[in-house]
Parts: C-alpha cells; sequence; structure tokens
C-alpha cells in the first residue's frame, strides 16, 4: 500500500515476496482506467485494489491524499478540504502517505486538523530516506493515528520491500477499506539489510524525474491531462475548488 506500476513483472515479484494484497494508485491517471487495470492483474493469489493518490493544492505546495474505495473520478489539484470532503462523500478511506516530506505532504498540524476524517497515516515508505521515516514515525507517535506502511514503488525492485500486515482477512476492495476505516490492527513491515537500503535510495533518486518543470509544464499547463480538474471528463463538478481556474 501503494504501489505506481503494475504489469506481469509487478505482480510476480508481489508474490513472490508472499503479498496478497497490492494498492495501485498511479500518478495521473482517471480511477476508471485506474480500476481496469487492478482487474487485469488480478487473480486468486493476489487482489490489486485501485485507488487515487489526489494531489491537492497547487504543485509547489502540493499535500498528496491516498483515497481507497473511490467510486466516482476525483481530479488532481483541488483544494484539500474539497478532495477530502469528496473522500467521505464516496465513504472512502482517507491515507496520509509520507506525511512531513519536502513540499508534498500532509504534516503535523494537517494532520490534527483533519484526524476525525483522516483513517491512517503512512509510518514507513521504502522510497523515504532513514530520517524522512524517523519524521514519519513521529507524526504517528503524536497523533496516534492508525498506522501503515508500504513501498511506494515506481520500480520494480522495490515491490515489497515495506507492508502493512492486518490481523484480518483481506478479501476484496471493501474488506480493505473496511479495515482502513475502522482501525482494525495491523503491523508495519519491512525488509532490512544492504538490500532494502540501496533499493530506497534508488527510488528516493527517482523523485527527480517526479518534480521537472518539464513534466510540470506538460500536466498543468496543457489542461488536457486525465487528472486535471478541468478536464472535460469531470463536467465542471470541480470548477469551484479548483487551484487552477481558467
Amino acid at each position: 500500500m501503494h504501489v505506481k506500476l503494475l504489469d506481469d513483472r509487478v505482480v510476480e515479484r508481489a508474490k513472490a515476496r508472499g503479498l496478497d494484497v497490492l494498492v495501485y494508485a498511479p500518478h495521473f491517471s482517471r480511477l476508471p482506467d485506474i480500476r481496469a487495470r487492478a482487474r487485469e492483474h488480478t487473480d486468486d493469489d493476489l487482489l490489486v485494489v485501485p485507488a487515487r493518490e489526489v494531489f491537492t493544492g497547487p504543485w509547489h505546495d502540493r499535500k498528496h491524499v491516498l483515497a481507497v474505495g473511490l467510486s466516482d473520478p476525483v481530479p488532481d489539484f483541488i483544494t484539500l478540504d474539497a478532495a477530502i470532503a469528496e473522500c467521505d462523500r464516496q465513504g472512502a478511506a482517507v491515507l496520509v502517505p509520507h506525511p512531513d516530506l519536502l513540499s508534498v505532504s500532509l504534516g503535523l498540524d494537517d494532520v490534527r486538523r483533519f484526524r476525525e476524517r483522516i483513517d491512517g497515516v503512512e509510518r514507513y515508505n521504502a522510497k523515504c530516506l532513514p530520517w524522512q521515516n524517523e519524521a514519519m514515525g513521529r507524526v504517528v507517535r503524536e497523533t496516534s493515528m492508525p498506522a501503515f506502511g508500504s513501498s511506494y514503488a515506481h520500480l520494480h525492485s522495490t515491490v515489497g520491500e515495506a507492508w502493512t500486515a492486518f490481523e484480518t482477512s483481506i478479501d476484496d476492495e471493501s474488506a480493505l477499506v473496511r479495515a482502513l476505516r475502522t482501525g482494525a490492527p495491523r503491523r508495519v513491515m519491512r525488509r532490512s539489510g544492504v538490500g532494502h537500503r540501496l533499493r530506497g535510495v534508488a527510488e528516493f533518486t527517482h523523485l527527480g524525474h517526479e518534480n521537472t518543470w518539464g513534466k510540470v509544464d506538460r500536466l498543468l499547463l496543457s489542461g488536457m491531462e486525465p487528472t486535471h480538474p478541468d478536464h472535460i471528463a469531470y463536467r465542471g463538478r470541480f470548477d469551484d475548488v479548483s487551484v487552477y481556474r481558467r
């Protein structure tokens, strides 16, 4: 919980690592497309749950929200309040990935503000460096929120480097949403050793690719990317909460 890429190699590696469920939430992809790809790679041994990591706020100060259990599409670059309210409306679980990471995350004050509407905070992220994971741990401890861990894999090699072990069975998407929203008992697990650290460093360096201006220009200024709030697919529903009004 969660991965950014999904193909046969990801599925093979997840099974080899003993995982039963993957949460798939790629950047800048619309929910119907995510759901279709998740169905394609789900089988009797691995459940792939579709999700959205919504980029709230403007690009330079975006705060990521991981929504699991959405029934209707939600765009990026709307206000944080609007994104959480939409998750509430749809009964989706609201999770905080990589808290306090650079300028892309909810911080301690945000988690405290929305604690009644947040279902979990990430405790360990395989993409992050040790001191960043320590900062995440402080947010979890100081808010007493249910924790989760993830590989946050953008690279095949990172799948299964960190995971969340629930004490209850997760047989379908609704079971996962229910476990998250009720604070079901779980443990945050991760691998260790030199290989784990090297794979984490490789993931972290991938941040440079994610944050280039060329990508920002393509995503924001074209106005036609799948998750831009101006996209025709949203039928103007989010015009009043978009942070990039035209």
